[in-house]
Order: C-alpha cells, then sequence, then structure tokens
C-alpha cells in the first residue's frame, strides 16, 4: 500500500520531528511505500494540502492528531475521501477519546487507533492489501465504523519497547529541520529527539502523559538507545540529542546507565531535556553524571508558586521541594527552565501572582507561562464536562498561548495580561535578557524566536 504519514499544519511553535509517524514508518515499511510528510516544516497549509495528495496519490493517509489538529484535519480527511483514500487517524486526542474523535469526523474518518500504534497500523495496512489471515478483530487497539455502529478493540502496549526498532531517520531527516526545536535554545546543531522510555505512573490532573502511554514505566535497553545516537552522529551528522521522555529520571539507575554510556562513547555531543523531568527525581549522583555526559539543560515541571494549586494538580510536590531542587541542580552547574501554568481551575488571581513571584525568586534562565488547557481526558477536562464549563473552550483555538480556558473569578484579557507580565517580568531583567541573547545562534534562529515572543505575547 502507498501510504502517507501526515503531521498536520499547526500554529506550533516546535517545528521537530513526529517521531510517533517516524515509528509507525519502520513497523510498516518492510512491506509497504510509506512516507513522511511535516506539513508544519514544509509549510502546507490545508489548502494547500489537495495539490500534495494529487502528487503522492497515497492510497492510505495517516494523521497524527492533537485536540487543536481537529478543525485543520476536517477539510484534510475530506480531501483524502474525494480521492478514494482511506483515512487513519492515531495521536493523543483520538487516544483520549475516541469514540467522541469519531463522531467528530463522521464518514470522513475510516479507523482510529487509540494508544500505541505501531503493530496494529502495520496489521491495518495488510489486511487493506488483502492479507485473509487479518481481520478487523485481530488489530489492536484499533476503532473502526460498520453499518452506523463504531467498534472497538483493546488497547495494546509493547512490553519490549525494543521491538520496535526505531523511527525511520532516513524518511524524517532530522538533520534539515530548523532552529525551531522544543526549549528553542540549544548547544550544538544539528539536533534530534528521541525517546528512552514510555508510560508515566503520576495521575497530575492536568496531564493526558498516562492515558497515552499507560501508567507503567517501560524501558529501551541502554544499547538499543546508544545505538540509535550512533548511527545519527555518525549519519545523520547529529550533535545535540533532547531527550523528551515523560519521566526519563523516573528510574535513575536506568538514567545513570544510559548517561555513563553516552559519556563513554565516542560522540560528542550536547543532552537536554525540554520536555521536562520531575523535581522530585533528582540526586546528586545523577546530576554529576548529567553534566558529565554533556546536559546542559533541565527542564523542570514546576506548575504553579502555591502549595494549594499544587495539590489541586495533584503533583505530589510543594513550593519548598521546587527550591532545593532547583538549587541542587544549579550546584552542578547545569541551567533549568520551568514551566507554569497559569488559569488552572480553581485557581485566584492572588495564586497566579504568586506564582510569577516564585519564578523570579528561582535560579532559572528561562521560564515559560502557559495557560491551562483541558485536554481531553483528563481528570481536570472531565471535572470541567461534569460541571457544564466546556462550552467555553474554543477547539480551533486551542494552544498555550492563548486563553482558552479561564477561571471563574478572572476573564479572558485579565488573564492574557498576567501571562504577558509573567514573560516581561521573568526576561526583561538585564541579567537574564543578556543571558538569553548571547545564546541565539544565528540570524534565522533570532528571528523563530522573535516569531514565538509575537505570537506568546499578541495572539488572543
Amino acid at each position: 500500500m502507498r501510504t502517507l504519514l501526515v503531521k498536520p499544519y499547526n500554529l506550533s511553535d516546535h517545528i521537530q520531528p513526529a517521531l510517533g509517524l517516524g515509528y509507525l514508518a519502520s513497523s510498516a515499511r518492510d512491506r509497504h511505500d510509506v512516507r513522511i510528510l511535516d506539513c508544519v516544516k514544509e509549510k502546507i497549509r490545508p489548502s494547500a494540502f489537495e495539490a500534495a495528495l494529487d502528487e503522492i496519490k497515497p492510497d492510505v493517509a495517516g494523521f497524527q492528531c492533537y485536540t487543536y489538529d481537529l478543525h485543520n484535519l476536517k477539510g484534510m480527511l475530506s480531501s483524502c475521501k474525494n480521492r478514494n483514500i482511506k483515512t487513519v487517524l492515531g495521536g493523543p486526542h483520538p487516544t483520549s477519546v475516541p469514540l467522541e474523535t469519531m463522531e467528530f469526523f463522521g464518514n470522513e474518518l475510516d479507523y482510529l487507533f487509540q494508544g500505541e500504534a505501531e503493530r496494529g497500523f502495520a496489521k491495518l495496512l495488510d489486511m487493506l492489501e488483502g492479507d485473509a489471515n487479518i481481520n478487523l478483530n485481530d488489530i489492536e487497539g484499533l476503532l473502526w465504523r460498520k453499518e452506523g455502529r463504531v467498534f472497538s478493540n483493546p488497547r495494546f502496549f509493547e512490553e519490549n519497547i525494543d521491538n520496535l526498532g526505531i523511527p525511520a531517520w532516513d524518511l524524517i531527516k532530522p538533520e534539515t529541520y530548523p532552529e525551531a526545536q522544543h526549549g528553542a535554545f540549544f548547544k550544538k546543531f544539528p539536533i534530534a529527539p528521541i525517546i528512552t522510555t514510555r508510560g508515566c505512573p503520576f495521575s497530575c490532573t492536568f496531564c493526558a502523559g498516562n492515558l497515552i502511554s499507560g501508567k507503567r514505566l517501560r524501558k529501551r535497553s541502554v544499547s538499543h538507545i546508544l545505538g540509535e545516537m550512533e548511527a545519527l552522529y555518525n549519519s545523520r551528522g547529529i550533535r545535540e540529542f533532547h531527550i523528551i521522555d515523560d519521566n526519563f529520571t523516573l528510574d535513575r539507575a536506568f538514567a545513570k546507565s544510559l548517561l555513563k554510556a553516552v559519556k563513554e562513547s565516542s560522540m560528542n555531543v550536547s543532552l537536554s531535556v525540554p520536555n521536562g523531568i520531575r523535581v522530585d527525581t533528582l540526586d546528586d549522583e545523577l546530576l554529576e553524571l548529567m553534566k558529565s555526559a554533556g546536559l546542559y539543560l533541565i527542564s523542570l515541571g514546576i506548575e504553579s508558586g502555591s502549595d494549594r494549586v499544587l495539590k489541586l494538580m495533584k503533583k505530589n510536590t510543594t513550593v519548598e521541594g521546587i527550591r532545593k531542587s532547583v538549587v541542587l541542580i544549579r550546584k552542578h552547574g547545569i541551567e533549568v527552565a520551568g514551566f507554569f501554568i497559569l488559569g488552572f481551575p480553581g485557581e485566584t488571581k492572588e495564586d497566579i501572582e504568586k506564582t510569577i513571584r516564585f519564578s523570579l525568586e528561582l535560579d532559572l534562565i528561562r521560564a515559560n507561562f502557559f495557560t491551562y488547557l483541558p485536554f481531553p481526558g483528563t481528570e481536570s477536562y472531565n471535572n470541567l464536562k461534569r460541571e457544564g464549563r466546556l462550552d467555553e473552550v474554543n477547539l480551533k483555538r486551542f494552544y498555550f498561548m492563548n486563553a482558552t480556558f479561564v477561571p471563574e473569578g478572572l476573564d479572558k484579557n485579565t488573564l492574557k495580561r498576567l501571562q504577558r507580565k509573567a514573560f516581561l517580568g521573568f526576561f526583561l531583567r538585564p541579567g537574564i535578557f543578556l543571558k538569553n541573547i548571547r545564546e541565539i545562534k544565528s540570524p534565522r534562529h533570532f528571528k523563530f524566536l522573535f516569531m514565538r515572543f509575537l505570537r506568546w505575547m499578541f495572539v488572543k
């Protein structure tokens, strides 16, 4: 089957490879002709997508879907159906609310995968090509429609994730991506993101991580990860790796063994964890290894400067514990970036002001102040749904820079004003401003950073 895997166009600040599509391509390419189309990188807006379809002429089109992709995908799926192309959807949104997603797209969508789709997707392509030994009921994690009814198969989690192989890097070509990766700043270039673990045992009420990859932490073998890194280093010229796991440091012994292997390898690379790690998973030995292996930045999911709000979020951290963790990291000469959420349900203006003050007290080089998003399937989303408050949410503007949801007692303009105050108050301090200016690598890098600034400051 001629198969096109698509990352839809969106307003994301991060132009980085879609690892999920890379893994899907690897699972199916030994029997099928698979291509990957990154519409964000190639600047292919939905209006230009039909031309790409007419050029590639796929039999099957599979789409990565986040909540902010829903409305763009409506037209893209319709373009596929007009050309008799089978349509498949996967990713965080369909995994979190599969039945709602099937209903939203109606007959434009043929198949949906919830959870990890590597095994099931390859089977689906084999079945569509005519393999009589496979039927729809055999395909893990699949939803499909028949005679007006939706049928669903149980999700599947691969126990040994080495079995999934590595992403199809030759189709992704990470060395061709611009200086607009996750985290915005970097030490070396070009960059490739990698995943070393899957799964999250925590129950933060705003996060859908464990809905997508399960609650149990599953780890790749160190030799498997190192083999991927060395191949990227030698064959594609990659000089920096971003570990984008949800919980890279949860199993400290595993993280230490990987860092030792990187340190002892012949690669001269830099590392960072721009997706964030938990503040309560660090110790001196781990931080020493991070520094010696070339890791220069740790992002922390701090979220709030209010212990009351941290409890509402079920973060199982405290303001004092966060302070100590930042001091511990900085003691080892590693920079720290902090993630904060503004406008969480139940949060007050005073709580937000407390978070802004807290961000200024910590020894951070950068901070990102996200407005709260009610990700489908999360505990906070379900609470808002039960209270009848989701009607306020504009899914067409479902981005962190927008005040998509506003808690009681605040209004959208006030929340955006507080977000601007947080950003400007943090970054316009002379020392922080100069530190970050010195880390800009090129005019093109400056351009991406400036465009991000405009979007975060002025988009409503």
